[in-house]
């Protein structure tokens, strides 16, 4: 069974820092890319930014580039968004996603929360 658990997630004061994580299971992490979603209250799922299969190459959203930096551990099928220099509009639910797009399976999110 596929298994996608986000946690780190939390409240925070603007120009704060977070880590996510996602830890996979059920699946070849390894040879999938990976991408990090987002969904604010009374919005629709936003791509947030994705990973390659070995973590090489990385993509980021114009909204988020410079501040959020995704990773991998493709030993420990963990999936990471360190989020940086948060910004109220950042407040959402944060979901990892098996692709390269937000179509894919997902996990139940982490809420993140910027506010002061």
């Amino acid at each position: 069974e596929v298994q996608l658990v986000e946690s780190g997630g939390g409240l925070v004061q603007p120009g704060g820092s977070l880590r996510l994580s996602c830890a996979a299971s059920g699946f070849t992490f390894s040879s999938w890319h990976m991408t990090w979603a987002r969904q604010a209250p009374g919005k629709g799922l936003e791509w947030v930014s994705s990973i390659d299969r070995g973590g090489r190459s990385t993509d980021y959203a114009e909204a988020v580039k410079g501040r959020f930096i995704i990773s991998r551990d493709n030993d420990r099928n963990t999936l990471y968004l360190q989020l940086n220099s948060l910004e109220t509009e950042d407040t959402a639910m944060y979901y990892c996603v098996i692709g390269r797009s937000t179509a894919g399976t997902r996990g139940q999110g982490t809420q993140v929360t910027v506010s002061s």
